[in-house]
């Protein structure tokens, strides 16, 4: 055993540190499975603990409120899927890379309930809204403006590129299809979605 996995080892949780993480990771797999079931509004603390089969101090000592819990343990989920904010150096295959990237997350059954069920309650519910925008969009955003000053900088986009309306163009098309309409989503349509969106993003400024 070579030094970095001793080191890998030694970094692992043991004891009630590692009962701590096993139970953690049962209550984020009934969570999702809550949300995607029966929704954000109707999921209570309750019905997490029945499914988890744990008591309901397992929850109140991680989160004071079902909102607490929804939002970190989304936000864990969405961060290890943010856009890769590492150029290509090339936009039209940071663009494709991204279509592609975010089309196989959302096809994840569990993703593709989820998602429009938190983004229908955030249009009622304000405290959730503005939760999820600073744990989840905004890192998301950041990724993906990132990419874009990267194409400026390359002198393939405008220097008066307008970065925001830019991000919405990255991804509102691809969001729009796969959780709203439906459709093909083949690789034909992966080609003329990302040529749609870099011609989109060069004229938005």
């Amino acid at each position: 055993m070579d030094a970095t996995s001793r080191n890998a080892l030694d970094r692992r949780p043991t004891g009630s540190a590692a009962l701590r993480e096993s139970v953690t990771e049962t209550i984020r797999g009934a969570v999702f499975q809550e949300l995607a079931e029966t929704g954000y509004a109707r999921m209570s603390m309750e019905a997490v603990t029945r499914r988890a089969h744990v008591g309901k101090a397992a929850l109140y000592r991680r989160w004071p409120s079902k909102e607490a819990m929804v939002v970190e343990l989304v936000s864990e989920a969405a961060a290890a899927h943010l856009p890769r904010a590492a150029g290509s150096g090339s936009l039209r295959a940071d663009v494709e890379r991204f279509v592609r990237d975010t089309m196989a997350d959302l096809r994840h059954p569990l993703v593709g309930r989820i998602v429009p069920d938190l983004v229908a309650e955030s249009a009622r519910n304000p405290s959730l809204r503005d939760a999820l925008h600073r744990a989840v969009l905004a890192p998301r955003r950041a990724a993906v403006a990132e990419l874009l000053r990267q194409a400026v900088d390359r002198g393939e986009l405008p220097e008066d590129t307008d970065l925001s309306l830019a991000v919405d163009l990255f991804g509102a098309p691809l969001y729009f299809r796969m959780l709203a309409v439906g459709g093909p989503t083949d690789d034909t349509y992966v080609t003329r979605l990302t040529g749609a969106v870099l011609a989109a993003v060069a004229a938005s400024h």
